[in-house]
Protein backbone atom coordinates (compact mmCIF):
# COMPACT_ATOMS: atom_id res chain seq x y z
CA UNK A 1 0.00 0.00 0.00
CA UNK A 2 1.37 3.16 -0.65
CA UNK A 3 1.85 5.55 1.95
CA UNK A 4 -0.05 9.42 2.21
CA UNK A 5 1.85 11.83 0.34
CA UNK A 6 1.20 15.47 0.01
CA UNK A 7 1.61 17.96 -2.67
CA UNK A 8 1.91 21.57 -1.80
CA UNK A 9 0.41 24.63 -3.35
CA UNK A 10 1.72 27.55 -1.52
CA UNK A 11 5.10 27.98 -1.18
CA UNK A 12 6.22 25.32 -3.83
CA UNK A 13 8.36 25.52 -6.75
CA UNK A 14 6.29 26.11 -10.17
CA UNK A 15 8.04 24.26 -13.05
CA UNK A 16 5.60 25.48 -15.82
CA UNK A 17 5.98 25.20 -19.73
CA UNK A 18 4.51 26.68 -22.78
CA UNK A 19 1.67 24.71 -22.89
CA UNK A 20 0.60 25.83 -19.23
CA UNK A 21 1.00 22.96 -17.64
CA UNK A 22 2.08 22.91 -14.02
CA UNK A 23 4.42 20.10 -11.90
CA UNK A 24 4.13 21.07 -8.13
CA UNK A 25 7.14 20.06 -6.18
CA UNK A 26 7.19 18.75 -3.21
CA UNK A 27 6.66 21.15 -0.04
CA UNK A 28 7.01 20.85 3.79
CA UNK A 29 4.41 23.13 3.87
CA UNK A 30 1.32 21.86 5.56
CA UNK A 31 -0.76 25.23 5.11
CA UNK A 32 -2.29 24.30 1.88
CA UNK A 33 -1.81 20.82 0.49
CA UNK A 34 -3.46 18.46 -2.58
CA UNK A 35 -3.12 15.16 -0.63
CA UNK A 36 -2.77 12.46 -2.36
CA UNK A 37 -4.94 9.55 -1.51
CA UNK A 38 -3.23 6.12 -1.73
CA UNK A 39 -4.48 2.63 -3.17
CA UNK A 40 -4.69 -1.08 -1.61
CA UNK A 41 -2.71 -3.92 -3.98
CA UNK A 42 -4.81 -7.41 -3.89
CA UNK A 43 -2.78 -9.91 -6.07
CA UNK A 44 -4.88 -12.20 -7.83
CA UNK A 45 -2.33 -14.78 -10.17
CA UNK A 46 0.06 -13.35 -12.23
CA UNK A 47 0.21 -9.77 -13.88
CA UNK A 48 -3.26 -9.77 -12.18
CA UNK A 49 -3.33 -7.46 -9.71
CA UNK A 50 -6.59 -4.92 -8.79
CA UNK A 51 -5.51 -1.60 -6.81
CA UNK A 52 -8.98 -0.42 -4.51
CA UNK A 53 -8.78 3.64 -3.28
CA UNK A 54 -10.16 3.81 0.19
CA UNK A 55 -13.58 4.76 0.47
CA UNK A 56 -14.17 3.65 -3.45
CA UNK A 57 -14.62 3.27 -6.17
CA UNK A 58 -16.86 6.51 -6.40
CA UNK A 59 -14.63 9.16 -5.50
CA UNK A 60 -15.17 12.76 -5.36
CA UNK A 61 -13.57 15.57 -7.20
CA UNK A 62 -13.72 19.11 -5.89
CA UNK A 63 -14.23 22.27 -7.96
CA UNK A 64 -11.29 24.09 -6.49
CA UNK A 65 -8.12 21.35 -6.43
CA UNK A 66 -7.37 18.42 -7.76
CA UNK A 67 -7.75 15.03 -6.58
CA UNK A 68 -4.91 12.90 -6.97
CA UNK A 69 -4.49 9.20 -6.36
CA UNK A 70 -0.90 7.04 -6.38
CA UNK A 71 -0.58 3.09 -7.87
CA UNK A 72 2.70 1.36 -7.53
CA UNK A 73 3.93 -1.33 -9.34
CA UNK A 74 6.08 -3.55 -8.31
CA UNK A 75 9.17 -4.49 -9.99
CA UNK A 76 9.92 -7.82 -11.94
CA UNK A 77 5.72 -8.69 -10.44
CA UNK A 78 3.87 -6.19 -12.27
CA UNK A 79 5.82 -4.94 -14.97
CA UNK A 80 5.19 -7.66 -17.72
CA UNK A 81 1.40 -6.74 -17.96
CA UNK A 82 -1.11 -4.18 -18.98
CA UNK A 83 -2.18 -1.68 -16.61
CA UNK A 84 -5.94 -0.46 -17.29
CA UNK A 85 -7.43 2.31 -16.03
CA UNK A 86 -11.04 3.18 -16.73
CA UNK A 87 -12.87 6.01 -15.68
CA UNK A 88 -16.69 6.46 -15.93
CA UNK A 89 -18.64 10.45 -15.03
CA UNK A 90 -21.55 10.21 -12.74
CA UNK A 91 -23.71 12.60 -14.58
CA UNK A 92 -26.26 12.67 -12.08
CA UNK A 93 -23.82 14.86 -9.92
CA UNK A 94 -23.34 17.56 -12.65
CA UNK A 95 -26.14 19.52 -12.00
CA UNK A 96 -26.47 20.94 -15.32
CA UNK A 97 -23.29 21.83 -15.69
CA UNK A 98 -21.13 21.65 -18.81
CA UNK A 99 -18.26 19.97 -17.27
CA UNK A 100 -14.82 17.92 -17.88
CA UNK A 101 -13.02 15.96 -15.72
CA UNK A 102 -9.36 15.90 -17.12
CA UNK A 103 -7.18 13.37 -15.97
CA UNK A 104 -3.12 13.04 -16.19
CA UNK A 105 -1.55 9.65 -15.50
CA UNK A 106 2.13 10.00 -15.25
CA UNK A 107 4.81 7.98 -13.94
CA UNK A 108 7.03 9.67 -10.70
CA UNK A 109 5.84 12.81 -11.13
CA UNK A 110 2.20 13.99 -10.91
CA UNK A 111 1.11 16.57 -13.57
CA UNK A 112 -2.09 19.01 -13.18
CA UNK A 113 -4.17 21.11 -15.48
CA UNK A 114 -4.46 24.26 -14.72
CA UNK A 115 -7.30 26.81 -15.33
CA UNK A 116 -7.28 28.62 -19.07
CA UNK A 117 -4.94 26.27 -20.19
CA UNK A 118 -5.33 24.06 -23.27
CA UNK A 119 -6.17 19.81 -22.18
CA UNK A 120 -2.91 18.04 -22.82
CA UNK A 121 -0.90 16.44 -20.16
CA UNK A 122 2.85 16.74 -20.91
CA UNK A 123 5.92 18.97 -19.85
CA UNK A 124 9.28 19.68 -21.32
CA UNK A 125 10.40 17.76 -18.66
CA UNK A 126 7.76 15.08 -17.88
CA UNK A 127 4.76 13.80 -20.52
CA UNK A 128 1.92 11.82 -19.28
CA UNK A 129 -1.39 9.59 -20.52
CA UNK A 130 -4.84 12.44 -21.02
CA UNK A 131 -7.77 10.98 -19.91
CA UNK A 132 -11.35 13.08 -20.00
CA UNK A 133 -15.14 12.28 -19.58
CA UNK A 134 -17.63 14.45 -19.97
CA UNK A 135 -22.10 14.56 -20.92
CA UNK A 136 -20.69 13.50 -24.16
CA UNK A 137 -18.62 10.76 -23.77
CA UNK A 138 -18.91 9.58 -19.88
CA UNK A 139 -16.81 6.72 -19.60
CA UNK A 140 -12.84 6.35 -21.00
CA UNK A 141 -10.74 3.68 -20.81
CA UNK A 142 -6.56 3.45 -20.68
CA UNK A 143 -4.55 0.69 -20.91
CA UNK A 144 -0.15 0.71 -20.64
CA UNK A 145 1.41 -2.61 -21.88
CA UNK A 146 4.49 -3.30 -20.11
CA UNK A 147 4.36 -0.30 -17.28
CA UNK A 148 7.32 1.01 -15.72
CA UNK A 149 7.62 0.01 -12.43
CA UNK A 150 7.28 2.39 -9.44
CA UNK A 151 4.67 5.00 -8.60
CA UNK A 152 2.12 6.35 -10.76
CA UNK A 153 0.46 9.42 -10.06
CA UNK A 154 -3.47 9.89 -11.50
CA UNK A 155 -4.25 13.64 -11.28
CA UNK A 156 -8.23 14.47 -11.56
CA UNK A 157 -9.44 18.51 -12.30
CA UNK A 158 -12.39 19.19 -13.00
CA UNK A 159 -13.02 22.42 -15.21
CA UNK A 160 -16.02 23.63 -17.32
CA UNK A 161 -16.02 24.95 -20.59
CA UNK A 162 -16.15 28.66 -20.90
CA UNK A 163 -15.71 31.31 -23.92
CA UNK A 164 -11.82 31.93 -22.59
CA UNK A 165 -11.52 27.99 -22.21
CA UNK A 166 -12.03 26.15 -19.31
CA UNK A 167 -12.31 27.71 -15.92
CA UNK A 168 -12.84 26.15 -12.47
CA UNK A 169 -16.42 24.65 -11.49
CA UNK A 170 -18.29 26.61 -8.64
CA UNK A 171 -19.47 24.53 -5.98
CA UNK A 172 -20.07 21.46 -8.74
CA UNK A 173 -18.76 18.69 -6.80
CA UNK A 174 -18.60 15.70 -9.05
CA UNK A 175 -18.16 11.68 -8.76
CA UNK A 176 -16.35 9.82 -10.83
CA UNK A 177 -16.16 6.00 -10.95
CA UNK A 178 -12.68 4.56 -10.84
CA UNK A 179 -11.31 1.51 -11.46
CA UNK A 180 -7.45 0.66 -11.81
CA UNK A 181 -6.08 -2.94 -12.46
CA UNK A 182 -3.43 -4.90 -14.01
CA UNK A 183 -4.08 -7.97 -16.46
CA UNK A 184 -1.96 -9.74 -18.27
CA UNK A 185 -2.99 -9.18 -21.73
CA UNK A 186 -5.76 -6.64 -23.17
CA UNK A 187 -9.04 -8.10 -23.12
CA UNK A 188 -7.76 -11.72 -22.91
CA UNK A 189 -6.30 -11.49 -26.88
CA UNK A 190 -10.04 -11.36 -27.85
CA UNK A 191 -11.42 -13.91 -29.96
CA UNK A 192 -8.71 -14.34 -32.13
CA UNK A 193 -5.58 -14.49 -30.32
CA UNK A 194 -4.27 -16.51 -26.53
CA UNK A 195 -2.77 -15.06 -23.64
CA UNK A 196 0.76 -16.79 -23.17
CA UNK A 197 3.41 -16.03 -20.83
CA UNK A 198 6.92 -16.28 -21.99
CA UNK A 199 10.14 -15.63 -20.55
CA UNK A 200 13.45 -14.45 -21.96
CA UNK A 201 16.66 -13.80 -20.11
CA UNK A 202 15.10 -14.41 -16.77
CA UNK A 203 12.28 -11.87 -17.75
CA UNK A 204 8.60 -12.78 -17.16
CA UNK A 205 5.78 -11.09 -19.04
CA UNK A 206 2.36 -11.51 -21.05
CA UNK A 207 1.85 -11.31 -24.71
CA UNK A 208 -0.73 -12.06 -27.19
CA UNK A 209 -0.17 -14.71 -29.98
CA UNK A 210 -2.03 -13.46 -32.79
CA UNK A 211 -4.34 -15.64 -35.59
CA UNK A 212 -6.02 -15.91 -38.58
CA UNK A 213 -3.98 -12.51 -39.55
CA UNK A 214 -4.91 -10.66 -36.96
CA UNK A 215 -2.41 -8.11 -35.23
CA UNK A 216 -2.19 -5.68 -32.26
CA UNK A 217 -1.74 -5.75 -28.69
CA UNK A 218 -4.65 -7.40 -28.32
CA UNK A 219 -5.10 -9.06 -31.53
CA UNK A 220 -7.96 -6.24 -32.50
CA UNK A 221 -5.82 -4.98 -36.15
CA UNK A 222 -8.46 -6.66 -38.75
CA UNK A 223 -6.80 -5.30 -41.63
CA UNK A 224 -4.98 -8.35 -42.49
CA UNK A 225 -7.53 -10.83 -41.19
CA UNK A 226 -8.89 -13.36 -42.93
CA UNK A 227 -12.51 -13.83 -44.35
CA UNK A 228 -14.53 -16.59 -43.20
CA UNK A 229 -14.58 -18.39 -46.00
CA UNK A 230 -10.65 -18.26 -46.07
CA UNK A 231 -10.87 -19.85 -42.47
CA UNK A 232 -13.36 -22.56 -43.71
CA UNK A 233 -11.24 -23.72 -46.33
CA UNK A 234 -7.91 -23.75 -44.42
CA UNK A 235 -9.87 -25.93 -41.45
CA UNK A 236 -11.21 -28.26 -44.23
CA UNK A 237 -7.71 -28.79 -45.82
CA UNK A 238 -6.16 -29.25 -42.79
CA UNK A 239 -8.88 -31.98 -41.32
CA UNK A 240 -9.64 -33.58 -44.71
CA UNK A 241 -5.92 -34.16 -45.70
CA UNK A 242 -5.11 -36.72 -43.20
CA UNK A 243 -7.46 -38.78 -45.29
CA UNK A 244 -4.42 -39.84 -47.30
CA UNK A 245 -3.58 -42.22 -44.05
CA UNK A 246 -6.42 -44.42 -45.14
CA UNK A 247 -4.63 -46.37 -47.77
CA UNK A 248 -1.60 -46.81 -45.24
CA UNK A 249 -4.06 -48.49 -42.86
CA UNK A 250 -5.49 -50.39 -45.69
CA UNK A 251 -1.85 -51.72 -46.83
CA UNK A 252 -0.90 -52.44 -43.11
CA UNK A 253 -4.13 -54.52 -42.20
CA UNK A 254 -4.07 -56.50 -45.61
CA UNK A 255 0.09 -56.71 -44.00
CA UNK A 256 -0.93 -58.11 -41.30
CA UNK A 257 0.71 -55.01 -39.32
CA UNK A 258 -2.17 -54.58 -36.81
CA UNK A 259 -0.39 -52.76 -34.55
CA UNK A 260 1.06 -50.52 -37.05
CA UNK A 261 -2.40 -49.79 -38.67
CA UNK A 262 -3.76 -49.12 -35.18
CA UNK A 263 -1.07 -46.04 -34.69
CA UNK A 264 -2.08 -44.54 -38.12
CA UNK A 265 -5.82 -44.52 -37.14
CA UNK A 266 -4.92 -42.92 -33.99
CA UNK A 267 -2.76 -40.56 -36.08
CA UNK A 268 -5.66 -39.86 -38.37
CA UNK A 269 -8.43 -39.18 -35.86
CA UNK A 270 -6.71 -36.95 -33.54
CA UNK A 271 -4.56 -35.07 -36.17
CA UNK A 272 -8.38 -34.03 -37.75
CA UNK A 273 -9.63 -33.11 -34.39
CA UNK A 274 -6.24 -31.42 -33.18
CA UNK A 275 -6.66 -28.72 -36.16
CA UNK A 276 -10.57 -28.38 -35.79
CA UNK A 277 -9.95 -27.61 -32.61
CA UNK A 278 -6.93 -25.53 -33.33
CA UNK A 279 -8.32 -22.67 -35.42
CA UNK A 280 -9.26 -19.36 -34.29
CA UNK A 281 -12.34 -17.42 -34.32
CA UNK A 282 -15.64 -18.88 -35.76
CA UNK A 283 -14.77 -22.27 -37.61
CA UNK A 284 -13.43 -23.94 -34.34
CA UNK A 285 -14.86 -27.47 -32.86
CA UNK A 286 -13.20 -28.90 -30.16
CA UNK A 287 -14.11 -32.74 -29.13
CA UNK A 288 -12.15 -32.06 -25.48
CA UNK A 289 -9.45 -29.95 -23.91
CA UNK A 290 -6.90 -28.13 -26.52
CA UNK A 291 -3.94 -29.69 -25.08
CA UNK A 292 -5.15 -33.05 -24.48
CA UNK A 293 -5.86 -33.01 -28.59
CA UNK A 294 -2.43 -31.14 -29.36
CA UNK A 295 -0.67 -34.00 -26.92
CA UNK A 296 -2.44 -36.68 -29.16
CA UNK A 297 -2.07 -35.04 -32.55
CA UNK A 298 1.62 -34.84 -31.41
CA UNK A 299 2.58 -38.25 -30.26
CA UNK A 300 0.71 -39.94 -33.20
CA UNK A 301 2.69 -38.31 -35.84
CA UNK A 302 5.99 -39.23 -33.96
CA UNK A 303 4.84 -42.67 -32.78
CA UNK A 304 3.93 -43.59 -37.31
CA UNK A 305 7.69 -42.58 -38.09
CA UNK A 306 8.85 -44.96 -35.54
CA UNK A 307 6.53 -47.55 -36.20
CA UNK A 308 7.11 -46.94 -39.56
CA UNK A 309 10.83 -47.69 -39.58
CA UNK A 310 11.00 -50.07 -37.40
CA UNK A 311 8.77 -52.63 -39.12
CA UNK A 312 10.97 -51.90 -42.01
CA UNK A 313 14.02 -53.19 -40.61
CA UNK A 314 12.12 -56.58 -40.28
CA UNK A 315 13.14 -57.01 -36.66
CA UNK A 316 12.25 -60.65 -33.97
CA UNK A 317 8.78 -60.03 -32.72
CA UNK A 318 9.65 -59.81 -29.37
CA UNK A 319 12.40 -56.86 -30.20
CA UNK A 320 10.00 -55.16 -32.49
CA UNK A 321 7.28 -54.98 -29.47
CA UNK A 322 9.82 -53.97 -27.07
CA UNK A 323 11.00 -51.19 -29.23
CA UNK A 324 7.57 -49.84 -30.03
CA UNK A 325 6.86 -49.40 -25.92
CA UNK A 326 10.03 -48.06 -25.46
CA UNK A 327 9.17 -45.90 -27.80
CA UNK A 328 6.27 -44.37 -26.92
CA UNK A 329 7.39 -43.94 -23.33
CA UNK A 330 10.52 -41.90 -24.58
CA UNK A 331 8.64 -39.83 -27.25
CA UNK A 332 5.89 -38.78 -24.57
CA UNK A 333 8.56 -37.87 -22.43
CA UNK A 334 9.78 -35.77 -25.01
CA UNK A 335 6.90 -34.14 -25.49
CA UNK A 336 6.16 -33.28 -22.59
CA UNK A 337 9.70 -31.13 -22.34
CA UNK A 338 9.52 -29.58 -25.66
CA UNK A 339 6.23 -30.24 -27.20
CA UNK A 340 7.27 -27.70 -30.51
CA UNK A 341 10.92 -28.96 -30.21
CA UNK A 342 12.07 -30.11 -34.04
CA UNK A 343 14.69 -32.42 -32.68
CA UNK A 344 11.31 -34.23 -31.76
CA UNK A 345 10.79 -35.56 -34.97
CA UNK A 346 14.53 -35.74 -35.82
CA UNK A 347 15.75 -37.05 -32.91
CA UNK A 348 13.65 -40.24 -33.20
CA UNK A 349 13.50 -40.47 -36.57
CA UNK A 350 17.15 -40.96 -36.71
CA UNK A 351 17.73 -43.62 -34.02
CA UNK A 352 14.97 -45.65 -35.78
CA UNK A 353 16.96 -45.34 -39.16
CA UNK A 354 19.97 -45.87 -37.22
CA UNK A 355 18.51 -49.48 -35.97
CA UNK A 356 17.08 -50.06 -40.16
CA UNK A 357 20.80 -49.58 -41.08
CA UNK A 358 22.20 -52.40 -38.42
CA UNK A 359 19.69 -54.66 -39.05
CA UNK A 360 19.80 -54.39 -42.97
CA UNK A 361 23.80 -54.10 -42.95
CA UNK A 362 23.49 -58.21 -40.29
CA UNK A 363 21.09 -59.47 -42.76
CA UNK A 364 23.41 -58.39 -46.00
CA UNK A 365 26.64 -59.77 -44.46
CA UNK A 366 24.79 -63.25 -43.45
CA UNK A 367 23.28 -63.56 -46.65
CA UNK A 368 26.38 -62.29 -48.84
CA UNK A 369 24.08 -60.24 -51.10
CA UNK A 370 22.37 -56.49 -50.91
CA UNK A 371 19.04 -56.53 -48.85
CA UNK A 372 16.64 -55.84 -50.22
CA UNK A 373 17.66 -58.50 -52.37
CA UNK A 374 15.38 -57.04 -55.41
CA UNK A 375 15.88 -53.93 -57.42
CA UNK A 376 12.16 -54.00 -58.24
CA UNK A 377 11.84 -53.04 -54.56
CA UNK A 378 14.30 -50.23 -54.59
CA UNK A 379 13.22 -48.75 -57.41
CA UNK A 380 8.83 -48.61 -57.28
CA UNK A 381 8.84 -48.70 -53.03
CA UNK A 382 11.91 -47.44 -51.31
CA UNK A 383 13.41 -44.75 -53.39
CA UNK A 384 9.65 -42.78 -54.16
CA UNK A 385 8.84 -43.20 -50.48
CA UNK A 386 12.15 -41.94 -49.37
CA UNK A 387 12.17 -39.07 -51.55
CA UNK A 388 8.64 -38.26 -50.41
CA UNK A 389 9.39 -38.41 -46.64
CA UNK A 390 12.68 -36.35 -47.17
CA UNK A 391 10.36 -33.73 -49.17
CA UNK A 392 8.03 -33.82 -45.94
CA UNK A 393 10.95 -33.27 -43.49
CA UNK A 394 12.24 -30.38 -44.96
CA UNK A 395 8.65 -28.44 -45.75
CA UNK A 396 8.20 -28.86 -42.09
CA UNK A 397 11.38 -28.05 -40.89
CA UNK A 398 12.75 -25.39 -42.91
CA UNK A 399 9.66 -23.89 -45.14
CA UNK A 400 6.38 -23.90 -42.97
CA UNK A 401 5.49 -20.63 -41.25
CA UNK A 402 2.95 -19.01 -39.88
CA UNK A 403 1.16 -17.29 -42.91
CA UNK A 404 1.67 -20.43 -44.69
CA UNK A 405 0.82 -22.71 -42.21
CA UNK A 406 -2.74 -23.95 -43.67
CA UNK A 407 -1.47 -25.20 -47.01
CA UNK A 408 2.05 -25.69 -46.23
CA UNK A 409 1.14 -28.44 -42.99
CA UNK A 410 -1.63 -29.72 -44.97
CA UNK A 411 1.02 -30.87 -47.90
CA UNK A 412 2.76 -32.14 -44.98
CA UNK A 413 0.04 -34.52 -44.26
CA UNK A 414 -0.41 -36.09 -47.32
CA UNK A 415 3.40 -36.38 -47.87
CA UNK A 416 4.24 -37.95 -44.70
CA UNK A 417 1.16 -40.31 -45.12
CA UNK A 418 1.97 -41.22 -48.97
CA UNK A 419 5.69 -42.39 -47.82
CA UNK A 420 4.16 -45.14 -45.26
CA UNK A 421 2.52 -46.18 -48.09
CA UNK A 422 5.55 -47.20 -50.04
CA UNK A 423 7.60 -47.82 -47.18
CA UNK A 424 5.76 -50.40 -45.25
CA UNK A 425 7.72 -53.68 -46.04
CA UNK A 426 5.33 -56.64 -47.69
CA UNK A 427 3.99 -59.01 -45.70
CA UNK A 428 6.45 -61.26 -43.67
CA UNK A 429 6.56 -64.93 -44.68
CA UNK A 430 5.62 -67.40 -41.86
CA UNK A 431 8.35 -69.01 -39.99
CA UNK A 432 9.46 -72.74 -41.63
CA UNK A 433 7.46 -75.13 -38.69
CA UNK A 434 8.98 -79.04 -39.24
CA UNK A 435 5.75 -81.11 -39.72
CA UNK A 436 5.20 -84.53 -37.81
CA UNK A 437 5.31 -86.83 -40.66
CA UNK A 438 2.10 -88.80 -41.44
CA UNK A 439 1.68 -92.45 -39.22
CA UNK A 440 1.33 -94.93 -41.77
CA UNK A 441 -1.47 -97.41 -41.22
CA UNK A 442 -0.06 -100.84 -39.45
CA UNK A 443 2.10 -101.92 -37.28
CA UNK A 444 4.57 -98.78 -37.39
CA UNK A 445 7.59 -100.50 -36.11
CA UNK A 446 10.14 -98.66 -38.38
CA UNK A 447 8.30 -95.25 -37.60
CA UNK A 448 8.45 -95.66 -33.61
CA UNK A 449 12.22 -96.56 -33.75
CA UNK A 450 13.46 -93.70 -35.76
CA UNK A 451 11.09 -91.37 -33.16
CA UNK A 452 13.21 -93.11 -30.58
CA UNK A 453 16.48 -93.17 -32.41
CA UNK A 454 15.71 -89.52 -33.24
CA UNK A 455 15.42 -88.46 -29.50
CA UNK A 456 18.81 -91.09 -28.51
CA UNK A 457 16.07 -92.34 -25.76
CA UNK A 458 16.76 -95.71 -25.87
CA UNK A 459 18.70 -98.71 -27.69
CA UNK A 460 15.98 -99.95 -31.07
CA UNK A 461 17.56 -103.17 -30.66
CA UNK A 462 16.06 -103.89 -27.27
CA UNK A 463 12.13 -102.68 -28.50
CA UNK A 464 10.14 -105.17 -28.36
CA UNK A 465 7.78 -104.90 -31.50
CA UNK A 466 4.50 -105.66 -29.43
CA UNK A 467 4.75 -102.57 -27.08
CA UNK A 468 5.70 -100.51 -30.43
CA UNK A 469 2.35 -101.65 -32.78
CA UNK A 470 0.02 -101.12 -29.88
CA UNK A 471 -0.72 -97.53 -31.28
Amino acid sequence: MNMPQSFGTNASPLHTSEDSIIYLAPTADTNKCWPIRPTLRNELDTFSVHFYVFFGPNISVPPDRAAVFAINLMPVLDSGGVLNMELKLNLSTLKGANLTVFGCLNHGMPLFLRENSSPKCESESAAGFFLSVNVSSNITKLRIPYPQTGTWYLGLRSLCATEHGFEACTNVTVEVYMRSYLTPCINDCGTYGQCKLLRTNNYLYAACECKAGWNGWGCTDNSEAYSYSFQLLSTLLLCLSNLMFVPPVAIAIRSHYLLEASVYIFTMFFSTFYHACDQPGIVVFCIMEYDVLQFCDFLGSLMSVWVTVIAMARLKSIIKQVLYLLGAMSLSMALQLDRHGLWNLLGPSLFALGIMAVAWTVRTVRRRRCYPPTWKRWLFFLFPGTMIATSAMALYAFVETEENYFYIHSIWHMLIAGSVGFLLPPRSKPDAKVTPLKRKRGCGYQLCVNEHEELGLVDPAIISINSICTS
